[in-house]
């Protein structure tokens, strides 16, 4: 459904760009959950801005492909949007409006969608909501966003990325703003909403326990650069990147009570730096002279594809 090989975004002169994606690729199957991970900072959210067309007017987006079905991604982001791809935000209270109820806000993206009747409208608002889990549609609708908690507010806005009719969710972090029990909660809403609606998602987040719950299939991303890509059971079990192997070995888990973490050294280049070579390079354990020297060549074995100058 999505198919996006060698992703560059730049901001600010052309001769000093600063780079916050450098090359991202990625396909992305109709009807499935699909991970983006990486640190904060790496460009994730800025390759979920230009899969929407919502990236600031100086910036400057190059690909060897970026297709949405037949469709050109980056060309007719702004088409697309609010038709056929919808972002479910990371901060809900900022992406409801405060001062009007969600029956109005729901009412408003229905109407742009096309729905005349008002009748229609209410009905369909109420079955949003209920797609959502949210107990109560009707006095929900008749609530302002400050009289919902948390969870309620986020299901509130997937109800409204629903209901522009869309096919493609970008959800940024949808969890990050809520406690562990509602997020889990969350997650399990937008998994229900992909197996009965048919679906696809982009999952951006940091965390790679989202990851492991919520995705069938996770791209890494370590200084806008994608450097690896797999089935999610196979990335966790087998990783190939020494990165994707090192955000594991940082993942808290059941066997770590009383152990130290490891932590990886240095810091991510500066997206104004110019990269002969593999941006983790720096910071790699077990990097060689030619990593420093020479981009890494993209490998691909078993339905998974990583870009290392190491084979395994």
């Amino acid at each position: 459904m999505i198919d996006v090989k060698n992703l560059s975004v730049e901001f600010g002169h052309p001769d000093r760009p600063v780079r916050a994606v450098r090359d991202a690729s990625m396909k992305i199957e109709r009807g499935v959950i699909h991970g983006l991970i990486g640190e904060s900072g790496c460009g994730k959210s800025t390759i979920g801005m230009a899969f929407l067309g919502l990236l600031p007017d100086d910036a400057r987006v190059f690909a060897s492909r970026c297709r949405f079905g037949e469709t050109d991604l980056v060309a007719d982001a702004a088409r697309l949007r609010g038709r056929r791809i919808s972002l479910i935000s990371q901060d809900p209270a900022a992406a409801l409006n405060p001062v009007l109820s969600i029956r109005r806000q729901l009412d408003d993206v229905l109407k742009a969608a096309g729905h005349t009747s008002s009748l229609e409208r209410k009905a369909r608002s109420a079955e949003l909501l209920d797609a959502t889990g949210l107990p109560d549609s009707h006095r929900v609708l008749r609530s302002y966003p400050h009289e919902l908690s948390g969870g309620m507010q986020q299901r509130a806005v997937i109800a409204q990325a629903l209901a522009t009719g869309a096919e493609f969710l970008i959800a940024d972090e949808p969890t990050s703003a809520l406690d562990k029990t509602i997020g889990r909660q969350v997650l399990d809403v937008l998994k229900a909403l992909v197996d009965e609606r048919n679906l696809t998602i982009l999952m951006i987040t940091h965390d790679m326990d989202v990851v492991a719950y919520a995705c069938s299939r996770a791209s890494v991303l370590y200084a806008g650069m994608t450097v690896e890509e797999a089935e999610t059971r196979a990335l966790l079990a087998s990783p190939k990147h020494p990165y994707t192997r090192a955000l594991l070995g940082a993942r808290p888990g059941r066997n770590t009570m009383g152990l130290r973490l490891e932590a990886i050294a240095g810091q991510p280049p500066r997206p104004d730096t110019e990269l002969a070579g593999c941006p983790f390079a720096e910071r790699c354990s077990v990097a060689m002279p030619v990593c420093a020297e020479r981009a890494p060549p993209r490998r691909n074995a078993f339905d998974r594809d990583w870009a290392c100058h190491h084979e395994a």
